[in-house]
């Protein structure tokens, strides 16, 4: 075997060992050991190009102590760098003002990388999808969903009724009278449905659930509409299975003042409510008002109610005290039943405490009740000094029927 194929076997053993930087400083060793003629034979006998040997052994007593495998500039150029006129194309096309022009390609589909990459090449940008992700990152862009924030325009008053609402709460709080939040929970599909969420279970052996989500005639939806103590941090439950309405919220705070308010206040004469702007709860819906006088004149309790201004839905109690907490611990598990509703709702807890009761309301509540105008006119009905309209009492009274 002459030195030749001894060499070359050498070469091609290293070599693949070897990491870029290491690979040019074993071949220029090598070339300066072989002497005269040593670049053209080591090019030879390793596949390495000439040229690249002849750098190696320039670069050799250049190359700094940092780790670099390359020198600084080495390597491929960036596409950005290859063209310059391509990150202006590329926020052209992201950009939100540009992204509603009609004469952007891309108004509503802007967010695909494949879909902007073709947009460039076609502009005379040529750029792959991975390209354009890295640009992207690299220009602060994100993939983002949508943010349930904007509630509609802020009332003035808005600030001002909080506080208001804030000082009832208080004086009520002081004087030992039940505190309420009320609202009506997202309505939810029942069957083997997809719920949102995760849960533990036989790796591989993931809870099978319908493909479609469309409700069958003979379960239909959940209607939870709950009412939270604000003092005592409990909740109440009525999941309904007919129709969100007036009469279905005023029965559930009447479930709840039954089963847990009279036993928790049992010397109450005053019940605040607090309930937002709109829904079955609805400032302006007469037969809200109307159910609640009734249930005044059955308890014998006066009843105070203080709306959430319009547009600050999400700022009610109920929601991030009680409703939150119910979707996390049914997360993953579909609810094939207005029972398994009932049971996972009671299941609730939390480890400030929060203790959740529900019930099953089989009642028909049909839509379109009526509240004649002589008789919401002898309603026991008072408005406020401060925002009438959002702030009310009822008195008990033997008239309401």
């Amino acid at each position: 075997m002459d030195n030749d194929d001894v060499l070359t076997r050498k070469y091609q053993a290293m070599l693949p060992l070897l990491n870029e930087r290491q690979k040019r400083a074993y071949l220029a060793t090598e070339a300066d050991a072989l002497g005269y003629g040593g670049v053209a034979r080591v090019a030879r006998l390793s596949g390495v190009a000439r040229s690249t040997i002849h750098s190696a052994i320039e670069e050799r007593d250049l190359l700094d102590d940092t780790g670099r495998i390359r020198r600084k500039g080495g390597g491929r150029k960036r596409r950005s760098e290859l063209d310059p006129g391509l990150k202006q194309a590329l926020t052209d096309l992201v950009d939100p003002e540009t992204r509603g022009d009609p004469m952007s390609p891309l108004r509503w589909t802007c967010k695909s990388t494949r879909r902007l990459a073709e947009a460039l090449t076609a502009s005379g940008h040529p750029a792959s999808h991975r390209v354009v992700r890295e640009m992207l990152r690299e220009m602060g862009y994100s993939l983002q969903a949508n943010s349930k924030t904007m509630e509609g325009s802020s009332h003035s008053d808005r600030d001002a009724q909080f506080k208001y609402i804030n000082k009832q709460v208080r004086s009520h709080q002081r004087a030992g009278q039940p505190v309420i939040s009320v609202d009506c929970k997202k309505k939810e599909l029942v069957g083997e449905f997809k719920n949102v969420g995760q849960e533990w279970l036989p790796q591989a052996k993931p809870r099978k659930v319908n493909v479609h989500d469309f409700p069958g005639p003979e379960l239909g939806k959940a209607i939870p509409y709950g009412v939270y103590d604000v003092t005592r941090n409990e909740g109440w439950v009525s999941v309904g299975e007919d129709h969100d309405t007036a009469t279905f919220a005023v029965q559930s705070i009447r479930r709840w003042w039954y089963s847990m308010g009279q036993q928790a206040y049992p010397t109450a004469t005053k019940l605040l409510v607090t309930a937002d702007s709109g829904g079955s709860n609805g400032y302006r819906l007469r037969l809200w008002k109307y159910e609640l006088a009734r249930l005044a004149a059955e308890t014998g309790v006066k009843i105070t109610v203080c709306h959430l201004p319009p547009g600050t839905s999400k700022w009610n109690k109920i929601e991030h005290r009680l409703f939150c907490q119910i979707t996390m611990n049914w997360r993953g598990q579909p609810l094939v039943s207005h029972e398994s509703v009932v049971r996972l709702i009671s299941a609730t807890k939390t480890k400030h405490g929060l203790e959740v009761r529900a019930e099953h309301d089989q009642q028909s509540y049909p839509t379109g009740q009526k509240v004649p105008d002589e008789i919401f006119a002898t309603l026991p009905v008072n408005g406020h000094k401060f925002h009438g309209d959002w702030n009310y009492s009822i008195t008990p009274s033997d008239e309401v029927k």
